[in-house]
């Protein structure tokens, strides 16, 4: 009864692969009673580029059903900008390799300003990736990054444990109940 917001979801390559992927998804979303809507899948730059031209039919097909995509790990792999235009995602999701160091070097900091900047300027939500200190958050503020994760947050947990951070955010408890809010 509880409705977790937006869940992510990674893709392999594997999976793409495999000639009844889009079937088992519709069926399994519709087993499920999950709203389409309520899933982003998440597909890293290296396999988003493996096989261009099918991954862009079967990421479309998973767009025309509602599912949010976003690119993971944004920045490490191997990818041309005009990808961005080409495939129908959403949110970049900017690595923790850069934002581990954002606050404290210079280069790391301007990479993730341009990643939010360029994400911002072609329409998409921009996620940055392993954040586990304040000071970290702030910066991120600072540049409107439309969201974070990482440890900061909550160490990786159960569904018993997730159904019980539902409830206590529905309940208004939480230190990152603004957060929440957003989106």
């Amino acid at each position: 009864g509880r409705r977790p917001g937006r869940v992510s979801v990674n893709l392999s390559l594997r999976q793409l692969k495999q000639r009844n992927f889009i079937t088992r998804v519709h069926d399994t979303v519709r087993r499920h009673g999950v709203p389409p809507e309520a899933l982003e899948l998440e597909i890293t730059e290296t396999t988003l580029m493996e096989d261009a031209r099918r991954t862009v039919r079967i990421l479309d097909e998973l767009h025309a059903m509602g599912m949010k995509l976003a690119i993971d790990d944004f920045g490490t792999g191997y990818s041309s900008l005009s990808a961005l235009q080409q495939f129908p995602i959403g949110t970049l999701k900017i690595d923790q390799s850069f934002v581990r160091h954002a606050t404290t070097s210079h280069d790391q900091a301007t990479i993730v300003a341009m990643v939010i900047e360029m994400g911002h300027s072609l329409g998409k939500d921009v996620v940055a990736e392993g954040v586990e200190s304040e000071d970290q958050l702030r910066f991120l503020r600072a540049l409107s990054c439309d969201y974070a994760q990482g440890l900061l947050f909550g160490a990786p947990m159960s569904a018993a444990a997730y159904a019980d951070l539902l409830a206590d955010h529905q309940a208004g408890a939480g230190r990152y109940r603004p957060l929440f809010a957003r989106g």
